[in-house]
């Protein structure tokens, strides 16, 4: 399946990261191209994309905080997010492995570009809440 990674780094500590990743709730924030999200149960949740409220896509999270990876898939297009994240100075380095199923195999150069305006929407909001402040829209 085709697929691509990404990565970025933030000045702040793995564990802000980490509260972006874990909490689904919060992706809207920062994932370009979702609109809304909702936790189903611990490790699913829904995602409606922008302009797409008809669209919903079922997901599901595994999570293995000790190696700092949180793994999204799809339950609809088998599309699948490994988020790897690991220190880096005095901040976190963050990489996503994006795999696109086959029937969104069109659609990989759109997802690249939303990850890549995503991954600096992540730092900022991991930054400012390690400097206890909102980020500056």
């Amino acid at each position: 399946m085709p697929g691509f990674t990404l990565t970025a780094t933030a000045a702040a500590p793995v564990e802000e990261v980490w509260k972006l990743l874990f909490d689904p709730t919060r992706f809207p924030e920062w994932w370009a191209g979702i609109a809304a999200a909702r936790v189903e149960e611990a490790g699913a949740y829904t995602l409606w994309p922008d302009g797409r409220p008809d669209h919903p896509l079922p997901q599901q999270m595994r999570a293995d905080r000790g190696a700092g990876r949180v793994a999204m898939s799809c339950k609809v297009n088998d599309n699948e997010f490994i988020w790897q994240l690991a220190e880096h100075g005095d901040g976190t380095g963050i990489t996503v492995r994006a795999v696109v199923g086959p029937a969104s195999a069109h659609q990989l150069d759109r997802t690249r570009e939303l990850l890549a305006a995503s991954l600096p929407r992540l730092a900022a909001l991991a930054e400012a809440a390690a400097r206890g402040r909102s980020p500056v829209r």
